[in-house]
Order: C-alpha cells, then sequence, then structure tokens
C-alpha cells in the first residue's frame, strides 16, 4: 500500500509541469473547434477509408489525414475503459471521471483511481473550456451532434450531473448555459419552460424544421431534428433532416459573427451507436460524414487564420477489425472480394428493419436486391422470419425459435441486431464485444501557427491544450470552478436558509436563504435566482448554471451569490 501511494504521489509531481511547459508553447487562438467521432476505434477509420476508396476511386485519403499527429489514452478515474461522460468529461475540465459522471468530480475510490482524488470534492460541478471561454472572454459556445441533446458528449461541454441518464436535470442546465447555437437531435426533449426561456432571450427555435434553420438570419438558435437522436446520415431523408457538414457550416457561420471569437463541438455521435451494434455499415457511413464535416471546419480553419481545429475520439467501441478468423484466407483477398458487399448496402441495420416492418413479407426479397444487392438463402430468410422484432414475419411470434436456425444469424428480439448480423457475416469485418474498448484513439489537429500536440497524450493533458488555445492555464479551471459552483452551506454559513423539498419526483428541491430584509430563493439547473426585498421580487441571472445533487443534498452555486442578500 505504501508503494502504491508513493507512485501515486510521483504522479501527482509530474502532472502539474506537464501541463504548464504545454501551455507556455501553445500560441493562443480566438477560435476553438473541437470534435468528436464518437466510439471511433482506429480500425473504424481505417475500414471507413478503404470504403471511400473503393466506391470512390480518386478519393483514398480523409479529410482528417494530413492533420493526423498522435494518439490519446482516454479513460475513466478508476478504470481504463471508459464511457463518453468520463471521458469527454476530461477533455472538458480536466479530471477524468467516473461511469455516467458528466462534468463532475469523482467520488474517490483509493484502491483503483488512477490518479489522486480528492474525497472532499465529490460531485462538484466542474467549469468546462466551453464555460471558461464564455466566461473569461465573451466568446459564443456551439454544439452540433447527431444524438439527443441532453446526451453525454454535448452534455459533457455545458452542463454538470453524477448520472448522465438524468435528461431532467441535464437539458434545462444547456437551455440556461446560454449557448449561441445548438443543432442536433431532441426535439421532444425540451421542455414548454425551456423553449419558452430560449424564446424570451432571442433564440429562435426551429423543431423539425430544415427549411426554418436553413433560412435563420439571426446569430442565437436551436435547431433539434429527430424526437430524440436523428438518422444515421446514410437512412435520413435529406429534405427532413441535415447532414453533420450542413450543421457544422451552419453553427460557424452564426459563431464566427462573435467579434470575440468562439468554441465549438462538434460530434459525429452515432459511430458510437452503429458500432454498439455491430453494424458495420453504419459505422463506415457515419464516420465518413463526420470526415465531411471535418473537412468543413477544416477549410473554414485555414481560410480564417484565427482558428484550430482539434479532431480526437472519446473512446473506442466494439473491438472492430477488418479481418476476421471465419473468413478463411482473408489475408489474401483483394480490395473488391473485401468490400464489395459492404459497398452495396444502402442502409443501415437500423434502417433496413425500418424498411422491412413498413413493407409486406412478399417484398423481402426486392428490398433485399434493391438496398443489398442481393437476395436472401433459404436459411437467412428462415433466421429473418423467426426474429421476434420482425413484425411482418409469416410465423406467429409465439411459435418463433431459434431451432434450424443458423447459429450465427439467430436474434431473438431485435431486428436491426438480425441484419447487422447479416451484414457482417456478408464481409470480413468482425467484432469482439458490443461495448466500449480501451485502445488508445488517434489525434488529429490544425493550428494557424503550427503548435499542435503532438505523440501520445492523456485525457487531462489534451485539456491542457485547449485551455492553452485560448490563453489561460489550466489551474485557471479549477479557479472558475470553486467560483462557480461553490457549497450552498458555505456561501450562506452566515445566513438562516432552508432547503424546500420537491412538489413530486419530476421536480427538484428548492433552497431559500433569509437575510434582515432579502430573500433569495434558488432553483437548480438554471442561471436564474429571484431576490425578494419587501414586496418586491426581480429574476437575476448568473453567469454560469446552478447545481442541485441529491447525494450530499447540496446546492453548488456562485460563491458571490451572497452578495445579493446585502
Amino acid at each position: 500500500m505504501k508503494r502504491k501511494m508513493t507512485f501515486l504521489l510521483l504522479l501527482t509531481i509530474i502532472l502539474v509541469p506537464a501541463k504548464a511547459a504545454e501551455t507556455q508553447e501553445t500560441k493562443p487562438v480566438k477560435n476553438i473547434i473541437v470534435m468528436i467521432p464518437d466510439g471511433t476505434s482506429l480500425a473504424s477509420v481505417s475500414i471507413a477509408r478503404w470504403l471511400q476508396w473503393y466506391n470512390e476511386p480518386d478519393q483514398p485519403k480523409l479529410n482528417i489525414d494530413p492533420y493526423l499527429c498522435g494518439t490519446v489514452r482516454t479513460h475513466s478515474s478508476n478504470a481504463p475503459i471508459g464511457d463518453s461522460a468520463p471521458t469527454t468529461s476530461a477533455y472538458m475540465t480536466g479530471y477524468p471521471s467516473r461511469t455516467g459522471y458528466v462534468s463532475t468530480y469523482p467520488e474517490s475510490d483509493p484502491e483503483n483511481d488512477i490518479y489522486p482524488t480528492d474525497p472532499s470534492r465529490a460531485f462538484q460541478p466542474m467549469t468546462t473550456v466551453l464555460e471558461a471561454g464564455k466566461q473569461l472572454y465573451d466568446k459564443a459556445a456551439g454544439l452540433v451532434f447527431t444524438c439527443e441533446f441532453p446526451h453525454a458528449t454535448p452534455a459533457d461541454c455545458s452542463a454538470h450531473s453524477y448520472n448522465r441518464s438524468k435528461y431532467e436535470w441535464i437539458a434545462p442546465q444547456m437551455v440556461h448555459n446560454d449557448l449561441s447555437v445548438v443543432i442536433g437531435g431532441g426535439a421532444s426533449l425540451l421542455s414548454e419552460a425551456d423553449e419558452a426561456y430560449l424564446k424570451a432571450n432571442e433564440y429562435a427555435v426551429y423543431k423539425n424544421d430544415i427549411n426554418g434553420m436553413r433560412s435563420e438570419s439571426g446569430n442565437k438558435m436551436w435547431a433539434l431534428y429527430g424526437a430524440k437522436e436523428m438518422d444515421y446520415d446514410i437512412d435520413r431523408n435529406p429534405e427532413e433532416q441535415p447532414s453533420l457538414e450542413e450543421m457544422t457550416i451552419k453553427a460557424i457561420e452564426k459563431l464566427s459573427t462573435n467579434e470575440n471569437g468562439f468554441f465549438l463541438m462538434v460530434e459525429g455521435s452515432k459511430v458510437d451507436w452503429a458500432a454498439h451494434a455491430n453494424d458495420p455499415v453504419g459505422v463506415a457511413t457515419d464516420f465518413l460524414a463526420f470526415d465531411r464535416a471535418c473537412g468543413a471546419a477544416l477549410e473554414f480553419a485555414r481560410k480564417n487564420g484565427e482558428t484550430a481545429v482539434i479532431i480526437v475520439p472519446d473512446h473506442g467501441n466494439s473491438g472492430i477489425s477488418l479481418g476476421v478468423r471465419r473468413c478463411t484466407g482473408y489475408d489474401k483477398l483483394t480490395k473488391d472480394q473485401l468490400f464489395h458487399s459492404l459497398s452495396q448496402f444502402k442502409l443501415t441495420a437500423d434502417g433496413f428493419a425500418r424498411k422491412l416492418n413498413e413493407q409486406p413479407a412478399s417484398e423481402v426479397q426486392k428490398i433485399f436486391r434493391e438496398y443489398a444487392g442481393f437476395e436472401l438463402s433459404e436459411a437467412e430468410l428462415k433466421a429473418l422470419n423467426n426474429c421476434k422484432g420482425y413484425k411482418n414475419s409469416p410465423i406467429p411470434v409465439d411459435q418463433r425459435s431459434s431451432e434450424g436456425v443458423e447459429a450465427s444469424l439467430y436474434s431473438s428480439n431485435s431486428l436491426s441486431d438480425f441484419i447487422g448480423l447479416l451484414i457482417t457475416s456478408k464481409t470480413c469485418i468482425g467484432f469482439t464485444t458490443g461495448g466500449h474498448t480501451g485502445e488508445d484513439v488517434f489525434l488529429a489537429a490544425y493550428h494557424p501557427q503550427g503548435t499542435i500536440p503532438l505523440g501520445m497524450h492523456t485525457n487531462i493533458e489534451l485539456n491542457a491544450y485547449l485551455c492553452s488555445l485560448f490563453g489561460f492555464d489550466r489551474n485557471l479551471l479549477d479557479e472558475l470552478t470553486n467560483r462557480n459552483f461553490a457549497r450552498h452551506t458555505d456561501v450562506f454559513k452566515d445566513y438562516k436558509y432552508e432547503i424546500l423539498p420537491a412538489a413530486d419526483e419530476k421536480n427538484s428541491p428548492t433552497l431559500v436563504v433569509k437575510a434582515k430584509t432579502r430573500q433569495l430563493t434558488v432553483k437548480p439547473f438554471t442561471n436564474t435566482v429571484t431576490v425578494t426585498a419587501g414586496k418586491v421580487s426581480e429574476d437575476v441571472r448568473l453567469n454560469s448554471v446552478i447545481v442541485y445533487v441529491d447525494k450530499n443534498n447540496t446546492f453548488y452555486l456562485p460563491a458571490e451569490l451572497a452578495e445579493q442578500l446585502k
């Protein structure tokens, strides 16, 4: 045990100078664009690049290729393999955190923590680079993604929660963090109250309205598509949902009008989802859609001369590989033999499943001919008809079983899973898991003066680089965190206060603080407090959001909020 603690102490000593040195070497820029292909292993990039080259012989390289410069070791605070919440949190805050934690300091796990943690800080919200840019320099901030907006990666930039699934905590924080531009999925998740706040503060709000987004002339906008996530790129109707490239261009167009600069995060969200589903079509085509968005961002940066672009996945996923044991002699197969079948699929497994469930069983072979370039064999058709998720099967649901069905194609419930197995069976692409993986991820970067991070970096070191791009030392984030997210018990230690319980499970408690002549009413997950003096009440907007944590019954709020009681 003594040996382990000595090692951890040495890590603490070593980490601080490394951050400081990198900060000093980096030349600050006006704008930062961070682009995250969620759950993208290096093999995913290789497969996507090969598929592009196969389909378009004059395009052997990706937009990101000239800017590849290193790798990143990405992990949680107490585990080498992380999910999107703590891994992107590390990029945004400079601290690794626990699985499911959104820009929130982790609970201490002394026996397993990769770096030392401070138990007294558990559950404290941590200021992000995006928030720091807004607060320090009045920069515009934007988010672009294809998942629903309170999902882990966009939330990591602009919200705080120890539970990534608590959309009722995360969504209002993202709204009240006064982001300039938000474009992505999740139209059904924007509440009436949050939409009213946006409109009251002069935001244009578009739900499933692509023409509205395209014609909007203002610079404050939320545009959301799909009830939750957007469609995969290859599945989407371009008249209803924009591409990630178009959303990126639109966001940059609006953000770049801010004379102080901007911070933009663009996520290729559903590369990760396709990897979870073991769907090689979704992995490759959604990564290529992301790469086109990278091309647009890089083109702007090269012309602008004041913009840095950092492209990095948050973690790997699925153990995807080009080459798998079941393909005898796969290492001798030609490009055509390896990629022809994959290139024939015109829909992802998810899109294919929807198509099959929309049309009668008599159309099955026609659908496969049109969207996959082949017809099902007798064994494949039997596997399809015995899949319980196939609504139009001629076999009643209670009579479907795995008996006599080829084991490699049997899917008991999900039709998408069956299609994923079928697609994979036509290729020499393999998967080791349906979950995240712990290998290092690629790093690509563009800087107008060429000061880019080279070699292998940890996720903490990459945060230090992002901070230095805006011209401040990594330690300033800690100062902002202490200023923005102080405990209410410290801020109001000289006053009487009480926490009023929530009216129901859908709501949160309210903090009421009383002075001689003034009262402060604080509701969490917003940036507004109510100050009452006598019979007059006034809403006061803050520079950051207020977060309530039920684990320790604590409100985290600006340290100077007590001034409102004087």
